[in-house]
């Protein structure tokens, strides 16, 4: 498995990871009975279980479009330096991301998603540089 598929699937798991502090921090919120309910009241996640869930939507937007370039440059089999090297800036990037945002630091955080969209296009800009 090239280098790109493994970081590929950390940011699945990161993925799984957003996933589960955006939901268990909403639950902590509005307790068992909402949850598993019927959820027909749409209760909005507020303070730290609301940034996880916008940090988590966050992530489900570019998430998409870095597994495709991944997967164009392997399939390819365009993949280089500048794949090899987006990656790394992409999962950084959301690594750091999550934690920013739930600790609600702004300017770091939007700069962790610089990193992180300079990442996204440098691994899709791959293909035009074999």
């Amino acid at each position: 498995m090239t280098f790109e598929l493994w970081l590929l699937l950390y940011a699945s798991l990161l993925g799984l990871v957003h996933m589960t502090a955006a939901s268990f921090t909403f639950k902590a919120q509005v307790g068992n009975a909402y949850t598993v309910g019927a959820r027909d009241e749409a209760i909005q996640p507020t303070g730290v279980a609301g940034r996880l869930h916008r940090a988590q939507q966050n992530f489900l937007k570019t998430f998409p479009l870095f597994a495709v370039c991944v997967l164009i440059n392997f399939v390819t089999g365009t993949a280089g330096a500048l794949s090899y090297w987006g990656c790394i800036l992409y999962v950084s990037g959301r690594t750091l991301f999550l934690p920013l945002y739930a600790a609600g630091i702004p300017w770091i955080r939007t700069f962790s998603w610089n990193i992180a969209t300079l990442g996204l296009m440098m691994v899709g800009a791959q293909v035009f540089f074999v």
